[in-house]
């Protein structure tokens, strides 16, 4: 096979696929530039950052870190291996990874079905079935966060329901912030864009009594919306890094996009439930003290995540390969 960067073609498929990774609001804070025929760089767009909800830019390094992940996948069916050096110059901040490719053997069928995964994974904003998730496939999301260095909590009924008083009470704080109501309503839309949220894909309006999704229909109301209480006690899953530094922030976003993609793999739906750790990193940039409250885990928690069985959703929108790749 060819050299996956040495022709347009070539490079075209790796970004497309590493594109359809999700992100924070739908934001796609990603660029990607052929440095030259060896290297592919992947690098932050800090003008999508969400100032309010992500001060730190650690959801955006997530948002990236799942865009590598698919890149690393889409290199690997090319008889490929991916040889990824993250975070490789200080002076330059928003060089995320630097991507050589080296031939070697075909992928694993791992590689492959996970690969084929990539366009059928969606953020599912609907509500769940009361059927459990087997121990078998949790053992697999677990065993797909730990292969990136990461590991995935699976907390039982006393964990999960203290997780989602957490989460209930920071939703109701965001609710009230107008600074982040203000930025929801930039990345929230009818419909005619390439990024953010649109309204055919914020599911039922939450009523309040039941799971604490977040509502994306809350600075942009929808008429006739319908109303759920999302009843079914959701399965938790908690993604932690031993640090809390940009370039775990990237491993964590190459895990979650890993364990997402293996939940799509065996017909398990997923979305984040991050409420707790937004407001953690409002906090910290209002220098306030940390919320008491938060587990105290043994490591840092990056990323909540719901799995469960749900109905079949649409995608959200992505920016046109153009807009998105830069050559040198």
């Amino acid at each position: 096979m060819p050299h996956p960067f040495a022709t347009h073609v070539g490079v075209r498929r790796l970004v497309t696929a590493a594109i359809a990774a999700p992100s924070v609001h739908n934001t796609q804070p990603w660029r990607f530039r052929c440095a030259d025929k060896r290297v592919l760089e992947l690098h932050a767009d800090t003008e999508r950052r969400l100032p309010v909800l992500d001060p730190r830019g650690r959801l955006l390094h997530i948002s990236c870190g799942a865009a590598l992940l698919n890149l690393r996948l889409a290199i690997r069916v090319t008889g490929h291996r991916p040889l990824v050096q993250p975070i490789p110059d200080p002076r330059r901040p928003t060089l995320l990874a630097a991507v050589r490719a080296e031939r070697a053997p075909g992928p694993t069928l791992t590689d492959a079905e996970l690969y084929a995964a990539i366009p059928l994974r969606h953020t599912s904003r609907r509500p769940f079935s009361k059927r459990l998730v087997p121990q078998e496939v949790r053992r697999e999301l677990v065993a797909a966060a730990r292969a990136e260095g990461v590991a995935l909590s699976l907390p039982g009924p006393q964990a999960t329901a203290y997780l989602l008083s957490l989460i209930a009470a920071a939703d109701q704080e965001l609710a009230a912030d107008p600074g982040y109501l203000g930025e929801l309503a930039r990345w929230t839309c009818d419909g005619g864009r390439t990024d953010g949220v649109p309204s055919y894909t914020f599911g039922p309006r939450p009523s309040g009594r039941g799971v604490p999704v977040r509502d994306f229909g809350l600075a942009r109301p929808v008429s006739g919306r319908e109303v759920d209480h999302f009843a079914a006690r959701p399965q938790l899953g908690v993604l932690m890094t031993r640090g809390d530094e940009p370039e775990d922030w990237l491993r964590a976003g190459q895990a979650l996009q890993r364990v997402l993609l293996t939940a799509t793999r065996r017909g398990v739906s997923a979305s984040p439930m991050t409420q707790p750790l937004d407001m953690l990193d409002l906090d910290r940039e209002r220098d306030l003290e940390r919320r008491p409250g938060m587990p105290r885990a043994s490591g840092h928690i990056q990323m909540i995540i719901r799995f469960g069985y749900g109905p079949p959703v649409p995608g959200s929108p992505r920016r046109p390969f153009p807009e998105v790749l830069e050559r040198a």
